[in-house]
């Protein structure tokens, strides 16, 4: 199967999730700009999640880039991914409306652990599918940077009930971490064109 439908479908999912999300930051009541101040909470978590679905859509654009072709197996494992994405607009919510609470942070920290295993699941479908020696088998390598991240929001779930700051010190510095551009299938489709 072609790979079109899944890369334009998964889009529109990120595109309404990221829409839901903004949508349910409340307009504050007063014109100054102190009135914002309740807000800070909120919006920083609509910050995180933003830049954790720009994560994910840059990602699994450039993995399907890799991508020769898709089969009914990708297409579940994809929506598992999607489904998982698509409760950020809940605990972001949630988190930022209680002030990153211990329950609803580590909370947030399931969702992305769960969205990360949903990630490498689809990963591994790929390459299963595709071979060892696919484009994105080559590229992915032992994928440090993600068993790092699996292991960095497992740590942070338990200790959201201990130090919440600590918890979402570990959410923003896995987030930076993925913002530090990797070009592992960027290099491996160039090697394909030379």
């Amino acid at each position: 199967m072609g790979k079109g439908r899944l890369e334009a479908f998964s889009d529109g999912v990120l595109a309404v999730i990221i829409t839901i999300m903004v949508l349910e930051m409340k307009v504050p009541h007063g014109d100054d700009l102190e009135a914002l101040r309740p807000m800070l909470p909120v919006f920083l978590t609509y910050v995180l999640s933003f830049v954790y679905l720009g994560i994910y859509w840059n990602n699994h654009h450039h993995m399907l880039h890799a991508t020769r072709y898709v089969t009914g197996t990708t297409l579940w494992a994809n929506l598992h991914l999607l489904f998982w994405l698509s409760l950020f607009p809940f605990v972001t919510g949630w988190m930022g409306e209680n002030h990153f609470a211990s329950a609803p942070t580590a909370l947030y920290g399931v969702v992305l652990l769960l969205a990360a295993i949903a990630y490498w699941i689809l990963q591994g479908v790929i390459i299963a599918s595709q071979g060892d020696n696919s484009l994105l088998a080559k590229a992915i390598g032992s994928d440090a940077k993600g068993k790092l991240s699996l292991l960095l929001y497992a740590i942070a779930i338990p200790t959201a009930f201990l130090e919440q700051w600590i918890a979402g010190a570990l959410y923003v510095f896995v987030a930076l971490m993925w913002l530090v551009p990797d070009r592992r299938i960027e290099r491996a489709l160039g090697e394909t064109k030379t």
